[in-house]
């Protein structure tokens, strides 16, 4: 007989400055949409997808992820901090890779997130990916950005859906080895 597959829930939190592409990467993923027009996110807004996972000694594990996304504004990323980082699993921290500045704000969203809850699993996002025409900074500061956090890092882009998927289900994929134990 077929063992059920384990359920977990997981919440995920979109960090980034404004404008660096959180709304459309989660719409991205989420409906597999994207639309240029920009929008600002007022406050926080919350989005759920579901996944699977088949993980090598601990079964299979089904995952409803929902995924907060916060303004980028950074009076907002200490006013909101407990509300919106509390029960945090996991991050996926979001960059413009054509506005350096955006990578290296990450240290100081990460380490919000950091304060409110211990230390969780995190994806670094280089967003906007397609215009490889207008880029900022290249692979080596993204390494080392992410290496800083033991993190893995993916060009995306929300436009095409470049590596979109993969960095989530990399981060559900960190989420589900802690919280799944191996089998005995």
């Amino acid at each position: 007989m077929a063992e059920e597959p384990k359920r977990l829930k997981a919440k995920v939190c979109l960090v980034g400055e404004h404008g660096v592409g959180k709304t459309s990467l989660i719409r991205r993923y989420v409906l597999d949409e994207f639309d240029d027009r920009y929008i600002v996110t007022l406050g926080a807004k919350v989005s759920k997808r579901e996944m699977m996972f088949t993980m090598p000694g601990r079964g299979d594990v089904h995952m409803d992820m929902t995924v907060w996304d916060i303004m980028g504004s950074k009076g907002f990323r200490e006013l909101l901090r407990e509300a919106y980082f509390h029960g945090a699993q996991g991050i996926i921290a979001a960059c413009d890779l054509t506005r350096f500045e955006t990578l290296h704000e990450l240290d100081d969203w990460i380490e919000a997130v950091f304060r409110t809850v211990k230390p969780v699993p995190i994806v670094f996002a280089v967003n906007k990916a397609d215009l490889e025409d207008r880029t900022a900074f290249g692979e080596p500061e993204v390494r080392e950005a992410a290496a800083a956090f033991g993190a893995p890092y993916y060009f995306t882009s929300a436009k095409t859906g470049q590596q979109v998927e993969i960095a989530f289900r990399e981060l559900g994929s960190a989420i589900a080895k802690r919280a799944v134990p191996l089998k005995p």
